[in-house]
């Protein structure tokens, strides 16, 4: 399978019905919670951006924004969303009431996305695996950072709803969900799309639920079945009772008989490089690409 087939099983209409789909505040839980996690790994970060770029600040954490404008206090923030409307209500939340200071002498804070080639991080969190076209978004974020920028990234891992998928199994159902990516593969086409050196960890949560009903209303919080073999028509009273049967098989005794539902989460992160000159018989270099070969020697030798 060729990294340009992958996801396989993601059916592309199902997956921008969902991208088009409104998302509420607050942010989903989850997705706080894995963005908190993935701030950690800024702590080894040196640089500090001066310009970074939200991607889906609503799905991925109102929360987290306001961590991570802490953290970067001088920096312009541009929130990108396929739904303009979304990105300007974290835009409103991120710049405070009116009567407070920050409105009118925080950062720069703006909808859409900067000019190519001039964020020096871009955040994505909890998002790629709902991509059909996870390579082309790559390849937009690569345009949109400047050399040296970096992007933080966060998505679900193919062992993600085990349990979930297992019961499913059982009872002969498709399957609850889409396969997801492994981190190798994502490693892969971070360098395909231009990336350099790529720093790919994941981690398990596992999560227990007193219910059927409280699982349910989470993972649809969460996001859709974009399986293209889902379910194809209208389910009545007696499969939801099924369902709710099929659940309970989840439930284990060493969790004082709570529903277990496990999740693999994927991390990435990577650089953008500094431009190399592909040499032949004559070489053409752009104004533009020798302005930032010499900008990243200059630094270069700044620091020896």
């Amino acid at each position: 399978m060729s990294v340009s087939e992958r996801p396989p099983s993601l059916d592309p209409a199902a997956a921008a019905r969902w991208s088009a789909h409104p998302v509420g505040m607050p942010s989903p839980w989850l997705h706080e919670e894995v963005a908190s996690r993935m701030q950690e790994r800024l702590d080894f970060i040196k640089l500090k951006p001066a310009r970074w770029v939200h991607w889906e600040p609503l799905r991925g954490g109102v929360q987290a924004q306001r961590a991570l404008q802490k953290r970067y206090p001088k920096a312009e923030v541009w929130f990108t969303s396929a739904q303009p409307a979304e990105a300007l209500a974290v835009r409103a939340a991120a710049r405070g009431r009116w009567w407070q200071a920050g409105r009118w002498f925080g950062p720069r804070i703006e909808v859409g996305l900067p000019p190519p080639g001039q964020a020096q991080m871009l955040w994505a969190n909890m998002l790629l695996h709902t991509c059909a076209q996870p390579q082309q978004i790559l390849k937009i974020w690569h345009d949109t950072l400047a050399v040296d920028g970096f992007l933080m990234f966060s998505c679900l891992g193919p062992d993600s709803l085990r349990e979930l998928r297992e019961a499913y199994a059982c009872q002969g159902w498709p399957e609850p969900a889409h396969e997801f990516t492994d981190m190798h593969d994502w490693g892969d086409m971070l360098v395909e799309a231009g990336f350099a050196e790529p720093v790919m960890d994941m981690e398990r949560i596992n999560l227990t639920y007193e219910s059927p009903d409280r699982m349910l209303a989470d993972l649809r919080g969460w996001g859709r079945n974009l399986h293209i073999q889902r379910f194809s028509g209208l389910r009545g009273r007696r499969w939801r009772e099924q369902l709710d049967q099929a659940l309970m098989t989840l439930a284990r005794p060493e969790e004082g008989g709570r529903l277990s539902l496990s999740f693999e989460i994927v991390y990435g992160h990577a650089m953008k490089p500094q431009p190399r000159a592909k040499l032949s018989a004559q070489t053409e270099i752009g104004l533009d690409q020798m302005r930032q070969m010499l900008r990243s020697s200059n630094a270069i030798s700044d620091k020896v």
